[in-house]
């Protein structure tokens, strides 16, 4: 080979790094924001990805999404959003509950959002209407907090003796733990129960919660709707196990994980929708013409093992209301 021709060569070869590298750069990007932890398994972010799938595209190939997992660290949400905004991401996606969604709309008037929240998004000042959200964002209700007062009944039911409840809220989310004490008192008092807030922002405080919890002789345990306390169900059913407490719960992740019961709809079914409505956006559909999706199919979840190891008998009766018992 002649010396041009292979210095020539060189430069087309070292060109190809550079293109590559361009294109990626090129790659719209999503920003991903969450309240909890990185699900071990993945499985959320997975479920997500499989949602953005559907509209055609694949993480790397022709959109970046970048995951940020706050922990239970809310007070890193406002500098968290603003730096997402300042570099002008093309979504803000945050399927991880009021409060993500929340400073996502203080952030910016213009850049789209996809929220996954747990009560109603127009009471929320997310959206004009559901139908016709108007403005920059658009997502899906879990109702998470709408069915309380379901929730600590079917607990009483599986646990019939229970007077005293423990209720672990998390004071670090305010919105909903505002609305979680609202709510509670009213739903004890018609099924004749005492309750006893705790509260819990961090893992060790969760540990010192159930000490706690133990020492003032709880009969049972309702874990408050909180992304962070989801993202922490291994540790809720380790403690759980240890102090025999029976624990109601907001998501079926939790009882899979080992938790005795959950009442809600599947939080897998938000982040795949968030995935669709985030591809959609990047193909140009506008948030304010994409109706707020309500998921409406509400599952009551028991681990039946767990309730066999914390000396519980399940009546038939109500292992026939539940929609999926796991043995």
């Amino acid at each position: 080979m002649r010396r041009r021709e292979f210095i020539a060569g060189l430069g087309s070869a070292a060109a190809w790094p550079l293109a590559a590298r361009a294109q990626q750069q090129a790659l719209p990007v999503v920003g991903f924001v969450h309240l909890g932890s990185a699900d071990a398994s993945g499985d959320r972010a997975r479920v997500f990805r499989k949602g953005l799938g559907e509209t055609g595209y694949v993480e790397g190939q022709n959109v970046t999404v970048e995951y940020h997992w706050l922990d239970g660290q809310f007070d890193h949400l406002s500098s968290l959003m603003g730096d997402l905004v300042r570099r002008r991401v093309a979504v803000l996606a945050t399927p991880g509950g009021n409060l993500a969604a929340q400073a996502a709309k203080a952030a910016t008037t213009t850049i789209p959002i996809v929220f996954g929240v747990g009560e109603d998004p127009v009471k929320l000042g997310l959206v004009a209407s559901l139908a016709r959200p108007g403005g920059n964002a658009t997502g899906i209700n879990m109702f998470s907090q709408e069915v309380t007062a379901k929730r600590l009944g079917l607990l009483h039911e599986l646990v019939p003796k229970a007077v005293r409840v423990a209720v672990l809220v998390n004071p670090a989310n305010v919105p909903t733990t505002a609305l979680a004490l609202r709510d509670i008192p009213e739903a004890a008092r018609t099924i004749g129960l005492q309750i006893q807030v705790f509260n819990a922002s961090t893992s060790h405080e969760i540990e010192a919660a159930f000490a706690t919890i133990v020492r003032d002789q709880a009969d049972a345990l309702f874990v408050a709707p909180d992304a962070f306390f989801v993202s922490r169900r291994v540790q809720f059913v380790t403690l759980a196990t240890r102090y025999g407490i029976p624990a109601a719960h907001t998501t079926r992740e939790e009882v899979e994980a080992g938790g005795l019961m959950s009442y809600g709809t599947d939080p897998r079914d938000m982040f795949r929708q968030a995935g669709v409505y985030t591809g959609q956006i990047l193909k140009r559909a506008k948030p304010a013409d994409l109706p707020v999706v309500q998921l409406t199919k509400f599952e009551f979840v028991i681990n039946l093992q767990t309730a066999r190891a914390l000396g519980l008998e399940v009546p038939n009766s109500i292992q026939l209301l539940a929609d999926e018992v796991i043995e």
